[in-house]
């Protein structure tokens, strides 16, 4: 699997390079080449205006939901792509998952899409679930963004949910200065430093520079609900995700931060063929069923 990774996917990225149209071409390539788990429900909502999908796996409850936001580098993906994800999810979490499709960049830059998550997880209050029985989650940029909503609402006071979970999750969109980004280099099968900085550089836009949530993992996490953040130990991004648990950890908020020997960018998503993808995916349920789903 990780042969296939670098052979077919790397390769797509590097081809498209600094074209958000080519980018987003690969969607397509992403819908093609998921497996939904039979007995999936797939249901088109909308979140307060927002265009979204709700994902339960066959025989999941309806008690507990998960806001769970797509990667893609804030340019691309989509609720479509992450459908397979997203219903392995549900099924590990005993949740039903929403999907939003939040507002990308360049159109919609920075905070477009944390309002958009915002907003989403208002419409999940509206609807009858209590923070209690919420989780955020995110692969990639949508994990990194699950964290900037975090850090948002409780800025502004307002109830956060109970929990939430990431898997390869970017924290900085202004420096680039963890190491990983060049002691794995030669081993992460898919992202790059230079595919980074052009996307994070259209999702920042004309924001400034040290706007905290641009750079959370220099700033305050105290009060933030508890963490599950999964990273695989070949990937760019790792730094990210060490500096982000580290600074949590730090600040009072219970972490549970797992580095995966081996493993890619979100490598979840190949949880067909990979049993440690499979293994985290197990991990992250026993985690969000532990914090989420009692009103008391």
């Amino acid at each position: 699997m990780r042969l296939l990774v670098k052979r077919m996917v790397g390769p797509k990225f590097a081809r498209a390079g600094r074209s958000v149209e080519a980018l987003r071409r690969l969607d397509a390539f992403a819908v093609e080449n998921q497996k939904i788990p039979p007995g999936t429900g797939i249901e088109a909502v909308s979140m307060a205006g927002i265009a979204a999908e709700r994902v339960r796996a066959a025989g999941v409850g309806g008690q507990r939901a998960v806001l769970f936001l797509h990667g893609g580098a804030f340019v691309m993906g989509s609720p479509a792509t992450h459908r397979e994800l997203a219903a392995r999810v549900s099924a590990a979490t005993d949740a039903t998952v929403f999907v939003p499709a939040y507002r990308l960049a360049p159109e919609h830059p920075f905070p477009a899409a944390v309002h958009d998550t915002i907003a989403a997880y208002r419409w999940l209050r509206d609807e009858g679930y209590t923070a209690a029985r919420i989780a955020f989650g995110g692969d990639s940029a949508g994990g990194g963004l699950a964290l900037q909503a975090l850090i948002a609402l409780r800025d502004e006071g307002e109830t956060p949910p109970a929990a939430a979970f990431c898997f390869s999750p970017p924290t900085d969109w202004v420096r680039f200065d963890g190491e990983s980004y060049e002691t794995r280099a030669r081993v992460d099968p898919m992202n790059t430093l230079e595919l980074c900085r052009f996307t994070a550089g259209l999702y920042v836009g004309d924001a400034p520079p040290d706007t905290p949530l641009l750079s959370p993992a220099r700033h305050d996490l105290s009060g933030l609900p508890p963490l599950c953040i999964h990273v695989g130990d070949d990937e760019i991004l790792l730094s990210d995700a060490v500096r982000f648990a580290d600074r949590a950890a730090a600040d009072g908020v219970e972490v549970v931060f797992r580095i995966w020997p081996g493993m890619w960018h979100v490598f979840q998503h190949s949880a067909r063929l990979v049993p440690e993808a499979r293994r985290s995916l197990e991990e992250v349920g026993r985690f969000v069923k532990r914090h989420v789903g009692r009103d008391s």
